[in-house]
């Protein structure tokens, strides 16, 4: 089968190498991957910048669509033919997250490799059912940028209609958190510093937008938005750079889902937080049982993801390059011969 494979880092190292298929054991299953998707993890994990302490040779990313084509001794969760994608931490099944549980991530240069491979295989546990609706490319969307939308506003922010929400760019986790927002009914206002980019996000259903590059206080005007309360949810992908921002736009006792780390920055003071008794949870991705319950809300809504680009396995650096440069809207996704 063919692998991708980094031995140091830097996208121009992505070698697509030779590996034996490898047999499922005990309780294991394997999967013939259809189709992946890109995160800002995986590009950081490829330059260097997420793990510099990463096990050479290391098999990036993290998300997979595919389909189990061999199921090993006393498998009783699948069978040969099932649509599955992979969990992010695959001893995450339920319950609060550990740091036994963040060792079990894969595509990060630690343990677990990661999906960018014609097979991989997995503990049966480690799987989830792709929503009927959903292509491979599709599926292979959401185990880390939908998951962590879902878990931001669904777990931790037990979000409910009539809430409000705002959205920093218009990357696969703050698209995602844009249709999920709308499918519990609240408000969201977004921001981006394209219009086209605006434009396609309120056909999601973005009701208020923002051009963050013609209003750099863009805080204040999800403030005058909000009639000087501020919103109930920030989806806070920006980091360092955007989190001063971010506090400043939250409403009092208001919710942030601290997930990017996009930017640079030094301009945040702790003291906003403790005056407005702001609930600030960092976020990352989520588990099996997060994972299940969004695909029962995906299917039950028919919900489907925002795919920019799609590239062929052999292009996966000309895809890597892509979504350095921050053009794409949603999803960039790399398909493997069916």
């Amino acid at each position: 089968m063919k692998t991708y494979e980094i031995n140091e880092f830097g996208i121009d190292n992505l070698n697509l190498v030779e590996r034996d298929v490898p047999a499922p054991g005990p309780g294991e299953v394997l999967v013939k991957i259809h189709a992946l998707a890109l995160n800002y993890r995986d590009l950081m994990l490829v330059r260097g910048e997420y793990n510099p302490r990463a096990q050479f040779p290391v098999v990036p990313l993290s998300d997979a669509a595919g389909e189990v084509v061999e199921v090993g001794e006393g498998v009783t969760k699948w069978k040969v033919g099932d649509r599955v994608c992979p969990i992010f931490a695959q001893g995450w099944i339920d319950g609060e997250f550990s740091a036994e549980k963040s060792r079990t991530a894969i595509g990060g240069g630690g343990q677990f490799d990661g999906t960018a491979s014609e097979f991989a295989k997995f503990n049966e546990q480690g799987l989830v059912k792709i929503p009927r609706h959903l292509s491979y490319e599709e599926a292979a969307t959401l185990p880390c940028a939908a998951v962590t939308a879902w878990n931001a506003l669904a777990v931790s922010g037990n979000i409910k209609a009539g809430d409000s929400v705002l959205t920093l760019g218009t990357g696969g986790v703050s698209v995602f958190a844009v249709q999920f927002a709308k499918h519990f009914g609240a408000r969201v206002i977004a921001t981006s510093s394209s219009d086209d980019k605006l434009s396609k996000i309120k056909e999601l259903g973005a009701d208020d937008l923002i051009n963050y590059r013609e209003r750099e206080d863009w805080d204040k005007a999800v403030l005058e938005l909000t009639g000087k309360i501020g919103v109930d949810h920030v989806v806070e992908v920006g980091g360092a750079g955007t989190l001063a921002r971010s506090v400043r736009a939250v409403r009092y006792g208001g919710h942030i889902a601290l997930i990017g780390v996009l930017t640079t920055g030094t301009d945040f003071s702790p003291v906003p937080v403790l005056m407005k008794g702001i609930r600030l949870q960092g976020i990352l991705v989520g588990s099996r049982r997060m994972f299940e319950d969004m695909n029962s809300a995906i299917e039950e809504s028919g919900l489907r993801p925002v795919i920019d680009k799609t590239f062929g396995f052999a292009d996966l650096k000309e895809a890597m390059r892509y979504m350095e440069s921050g053009a794409h809207f949603g999803k960039v996704v790399v398909t493997i011969g069916q």
